[in-house]
């Protein structure tokens, strides 16, 4: 399983989903999250404005925040290895960097050739 950090921007709260006006984006980008935990991965999350220390000790990052500004943020790491600036990713990508498997959707089934609706019922 893969080890995914992520080091965000300076939030309200760890994730971003409190306040009056949460972007949608950090909403579906929390969800991803908890869906790479349960498929057992490690999932870290660190907030520059409640987790100073784990970005003042990370060499790449300090590299990054001083050669980029707080624009880089968030830097998604996979395994050591940064994968992501700047942005969320989605599930798909998330996903393909993991080697994680999405659910196929399901959808209903499609009858042909019948009807249940006769002619002059008026359900048609």
């Amino acid at each position: 399983m893969s080890k995914i950090t992520i080091y965000d921007k300076a939030m309200c709260c760890p994730t971003g989903l409190c306040g009056v006006q949460v972007d949608p984006k950090l909403t579906q980008f929390a969800a991803d999250l908890d869906w790479l935990k349960s498929q057992g991965h490690d999932v870290q999350r660190w907030n520059l404005a409640q987790d100073p220390a784990h970005f003042a000790t990370h060499t790449t990052v300090q590299h990054l925040l001083e050669t980029q500004g707080v624009d880089c943020l968030p830097i998604i790491f996979i395994d050591d290895s940064v994968r992501s600036q700047g942005d969320y990713p989605s599930r798909h990508t998330l996903a393909e960097w993991t080697h994680s498997k999405l659910a196929t959707p399901s959808t209903l089934p499609l009858i042909i050739g019948q009807s249940s609706c006769q002619g002059s019922s008026g359900c048609c």
